[in-house]
């Protein structure tokens, strides 16, 4: 996804996907220590989202204080 369309997110919608995406990012290692994986891309977009929500959620948090 595009870090605008996490930053037209509130915050609690942020903390949802950030726990998704989580869950995902489990999911797909676990695809891919079976050996069923058949894009790692996938995993380094999950991990890249991730990276995303969580910098934006500390520039808002940063610009609360």
């Amino acid at each position: 996804m595009k870090a605008q369309t996490f930053r037209e997110m509130t915050a609690e919608e942020l903390n949802l996907k950030l726990n998704e995406l989580k869950q995902e990012l489990f999911n797909l290692r676990f695809s891919h220590a079976t050996g069923q994986l058949t894009n790692p891309m996938q995993m380094v977009n999950c991990k890249r989202d991730i990276a995303r929500i969580k910098t934006i959620l500390r520039e808002r948090e940063i610009k609360k204080a």
